[in-house]
């Protein structure tokens, strides 16, 4: 389709082809008929909205602060954060794949389960040894490229260097992450600090979700 359907006026020249959307952002390939080659980038607006949030453009300039920390063997990669015709968009160094979220919709095959979980451990295992924990690990935030096998992370917009940091209370609706992955500790609901830990415990219901389709735990709203 037409960027200027997405993103409004100064896009007439543009294609763009979402290749899929997450909390507050598209995913994109875009391309000009005059340009060189073309280039993904993650766009904080959902379609059909005008104006993308302060908090989604936080994340993406978050997630290019750390570009220096992250690998492309491992992780999705920003190659630079642009404003462009009035749009932020992160472009990264994207070479195929598609969220993890699209694989788990039924119970994973053991031998396919196996190979992703020690691909997905490793690329977590790099991440924690650059010092950086994630807080936000969910298949939506891992790739994988089914043809090479090959997992990388992303979403690392509430991503922290620090080697423990200590989360405040919040209503629920205004945590940062997502609930359904979330270690305790980020809700600023018990008395213990958010390290690398906090990583493995949504490491964990992500694989309990790639084996069995469903969640451990299901609710209705935030509170619950």
């Amino acid at each position: 389709m037409k960027a200027s359907v997405l993103f409004g006026a100064g896009w007439e020249n543009d294609s763009v082809e979402v290749l899929w959307q997450d909390t507050g952002r598209v995913f994109c390939r875009l391309w000009r008929n005059d340009a060189e080659g073309e280039k993904h980038a993650f766009i904080p607006i959902p379609a059909g909205v005008e104006r993308p949030s302060l908090e989604s453009v936080n994340r993406l300039t978050r997630e290019h602060e750390l570009k220096s920390h992250l690998d492309s063997g491992w992780a999705l990669r920003p190659l630079e954060l642009v404003r462009e015709r009035g749009q932020t968009m992160l472009v990264v160094d994207y070479t195929g794949g598609e969220p993890l979220d699209r694989l788990v919709q039924q119970p994973m095959e053991i031998g396919q389960f196996l190979g992703l979980a020690v691909s997905l451990s490793r690329a977590v295992g790099q991440l924690h040894g650059r010092g950086v924990i994630h807080k936000d690990i969910k298949p939506s935030n891992v790739l994988v490229d089914s043809v090479t096998g090959r997992v990388r992370l992303t979403g690392f917009g509430i991503a922290s260097r620090l080697a423990r940091e200590r989360q405040p209370a919040e209503p629920p609706e205004f945590i940062a992450g997502t609930l359904a992955y979330m270690a305790p500790e980020q809700t600023g609901r018990v008395n213990r600090s958010i390290d690398s830990r906090s990583d493995l415990y949504s490491l964990g219901v992500t694989f309990y979700e790639m084996l069995t389709g469903s969640l451990p735990f299901t609710a209705t709203d935030p509170m619950e």
